[in-house]
């Protein structure tokens, strides 16, 4: 059997390296025709590219954030404080790491449910609609009286400890990057918070100390490209997700019943809601279906930083956001419960809160708690 669709364990192997230039691809990796991306869907999504300068103090921030966030979810910023030099070191940290042969990534192999680790397409956790894709994802935790410091050392110890010394240096960058990442990311809570009229502080504090995901992206080159997708539709269980895109267009957006394009722009991050603000927000913030495909000339890859609050947080909207017009729409949970979900129960797609509700009340009301991995 060839290399390059062995299989381990009755598993496929995703090797980019050898997968990449070969005319056909594994049946795992084919999607339905229905769910497969189409040559049509060019067409850029109108998001709003936000000068994030003055922040939850500039009115017009604020009410351009709440109207994008009512919409569909998606903005960008510019103007963000974030250095251009650690994004492109970023980058091409993210380049040595994926360009390396398969057996060094897989030191840093994700365990079965685990959030984080090296994956090659997830062959471990489905066996069908694979994606198209390798990533790497990391845990940016900071309790609220420790501040970015401890960022920056869980980081490094993950490089080094996972990789070894040969990765202090990546260690490094993304230490560095996930603490801006973590500051931006509760600048844009006060704007959130101004913009659903609870005022600055109240997601800020909520935030404070987060138990947050960092996940460096690679899409390989597919010479199949619209029979397969570099991540499926979905909505991230998330908090807030903030991507930084290269050069290459790839990320698309599910609004008014069609695929619309976001195009990179490198001097801006994508920001979008993910299903846990959404339940902050008792549902007046959308969380919005979206994939990425890929090509089948030049990889693509992305920095995506998912700000997650810390493990046991209750989850419950501000009473401000709750009245008669607006009844609670989920009920209270917890970020370790919904991420335990995801990761053990349920693949992440359009419908996750829904369906983790769901698991929710047959969890509160009868003791028999299983439900068939997906």
């Amino acid at each position: 059997m060839r290399a390059e669709t062995m299989k381990e364990q009755g598993l496929v192997v995703f090797d980019a390296s050898r997968l990449s230039a070969q005319p056909d691809i594994p049946q795992e990796f084919i999607w339905p025709s229905d769910e497969s991306p189409t040559p049509d869907a060019a067409e850029e999504l109108a998001v709003p590219l936000i000068d994030l300068s003055g922040g939850a103090a500039n009115p017009e921030v604020v009410r351009q954030v709440g109207e994008a966030c009512a919409l569909h979810g998606f903005f960008q910023v510019v103007n963000h404080g974030i250095d251009p030099e650690l994004v492109a070191d970023a980058h091409r940290c993210m380049d040595a790491f994926f360009t390396r042969p398969l057996a060094e990534k897989q030191r840093a192999q994700r365990r079965p449910g685990d959030s984080c680790g090296y994956a090659s397409s997830f062959t471990g956790r489905f066996a069908t609609k694979l994606p198209w894709k390798e990533t790497l994802s990391f845990r940016s935790y900071s309790p609220a009286a420790a501040g970015g410091d401890h960022h920056q050392q869980v980081v490094l110890d993950y490089f080094v400890v996972t990789l070894g010394e040969d990765y202090r240096r990546h260690g490094e960058v993304y230490a560095r990057y996930c603490s801006e990442m973590s500051r931006l990311s509760l600048e844009i809570m006060e704007v959130l918070g101004c913009s659903l009229g609870v005022g600055p502080t109240h997601f800020r504090r909520f935030f404070q100390g987060n138990d947050s995901i960092m996940r460096l992206n690679y899409y390989p080159p597919c010479q199949r490209p619209l029979d397969t997708l570099g991540t499926g539709p979905h909505c991230d269980p998330t908090s807030l997700t903030i991507l930084h895109q290269d050069d290459v267009a790839g990320l698309q957006v599910f609004s008014g019943g069609r695929w619309l394009s976001i195009r990179p722009h490198a001097a801006a991050f994508v920001v979008n809601i993910g299903d846990t603000f959404m339940a902050l927000s008792n549902a007046r913030y959308r969380s919005c279906l979206h994939r990425a495909v890929v090509n089948s000339r030049v990889p693509r890859r992305s920095l995506a930083f998912f700000l997650c609050p810390a493990m046991d947080k209750l989850v419950r909207p501000p009473p401000e956001l709750v009245d008669d017009s607006h009844p609670r729409a989920y009920p209270d949970f917890t970020w370790r419960a919904l991420l335990d979900f995801t990761m053990r129960h349920y693949r992440a797609d359009m419908r996750t809160l829904q369906a983790f509700t769901h698991w929710l009340q047959g969890s509160s009301s009868s003791s028999s708690t299983s439900i068939s991995t997906c």
